[in-house]
């Protein structure tokens, strides 16, 4: 069946999948573009994995239809889907060379069963050929991701980040419409994890194919993707750019997980409630009259230490401060707050300030974000500038 597409290169449609009586996705509905690097990103146990695993064909959807490059691929097995996997755990084989491990999928696909025999396959007509065709073939991937000089070695004798340029030569070997990505770079070092981000946008960039990662690390996803999509719970909460999802995200969900360090989040009463009333002018007063349960969430960076109560939206005491090199955190106790809320500052100022000191907070308004009981947001009018 082939399905009318433009630039599509993955469409899914009321996806659901259930083991038993547990529900884990739920009507997920999703495109991909052709060429476009995807990041499904969600906290453990979201359902991102098994979303991954159903695009590939390794799980069998309970309800929904998936189609890759306008064929509908929903009951077809992982060999005719077209796609190739990167597991987390690479899934290499200890006991063959990384250019063994590199050619299997070659192998399985262009030789018979005769010519793959260890000793006489390759005195098998037109084996030779073949292997020679393979041979060239892992030798080019190899070198793309400058592994060429270990194509001898085995697994165990490679390091974390090697290993892994390994597992991703396996799979561009075989020219898949599409890559599939899960949480490959989780078990590499922090340092390692940043180099084999960068790597993996570059390898992207000159393949120029339809990949799809999967990761609960926002820094990965925010970095490296055209577009990411936040899951919680089975459901595809929001789509976007790392831009968009971050700067006007949909739900209360998305917010807090897209963010480092975590969101603040307050009682609208408690935001109304300011010396100066500012932000009652900006629009969420009117919302406020509505009576709804709400809450208001903003960035670190979307305040500052004010100069004096006067101009201040909100008071309260230094807890801790958190310094990161160019950047600075102090923690604040707000008066009839739930928790503590975070500022961004300069180093200098968090160097002048000590635990249970007073200091006053402004709020930029354009920054507000608020959510319904039900954590959707909640969009503000603004005033138009006098």
């Amino acid at each position: 069946m082939i399905c009318e597409v433009d630039n599509t290169a993955i469409d899914v449609k009321g996806l659901v999948k259930s083991f038993g009586a547990q529900k884990v996705l739920g009507k997920i509905d999703l495109k991909v573009r052709r060429g476009e690097f995807l990041t499904l990103v969600g906290p453990s146990g979201c359902g991102k994995s098994t979303l991954l695993r159903l695009i590939a064909g390794l799980e069998t959807a309970s309800e929904g239809d998936i189609s890759i490059a306008g064929h509908d691929v929903t009951k077809a097995p992982p060999k005719q889907r077209d796609v190739a996997m990167v597991f987390q755990n690479y899934a290499l084989y200890p006991h063959l060379t990384v250019a063994q491990n590199m050619s299997v999928p070659l192998r399985m696909r262009r030789l018979g069963r005769l010519q793959r025999l260890p000793l006489i396959g390759s005195l098998m007509p037109q084996a030779s050929e073949k292997l020679a065709d393979i041979k060239a073939e892992v030798e080019a991937a190899a070198r793309s991701l400058a592994i060429d000089h270990l194509l001898a070695r085995k697994p165990a004798q490679l390091s974390g980040g090697q290993r892994q340029r390994v597992a991703l030569g396996r799979a561009i070997v075989r020219k898949p419409q599409v890559f599939l990505l899960d949480e490959p770079l989780s078990n590499l070092d922090a340092q390692l994890r940043v180099h084999m981000r960068s790597e993996l946008v570059q390898l992207h960039r000159r393949l120029g194919v339809t990949l799809i990662y999967v990761t609960h690390d926002q820094a990965e996803a925010m970095t490296m993707s055209s577009r990411i999509a936040v899951m919680f719970a089975g459901q595809i909460l929001q789509v976007g750019t790392p831009d968009a999802v971050y700067d006007n995200p949909d739900h209360l969900k998305v917010a807090q997980f897209i963010s480092n360090p975590g969101l603040n989040t307050l009682p609208l009463a408690l935001i109304l409630g300011g010396p100066r009333g500012r932000l009652i002018d900006d629009g969420l007063g009117t919302i406020a009259a509505s009576g709804s349960e709400l809450t208001v969430g903003f960035r670190p960076e979307a305040c500052a230490p004010a100069a004096s109560a006067a101009v201040s939206d909100l008071s309260g005491r230094v807890l801790l401060c958190e310094r990161f090199g160019a950047e600075a955190f102090i923690h604040v106790l707000l008066h009839g707050a739930p928790a503590p809320v975070i500022v961004r500052v300069e180093p200098s100022q968090a160097s002048a300030l000590l635990p249970d000191d007073v200091i006053h907070i402004q709020i930029d308004p354009a920054k507000l974000f608020v959510f319904g009981k039900d954590g959707m947001r909640v969009r503000v009018q603004r005033r138009a500038a006098a």
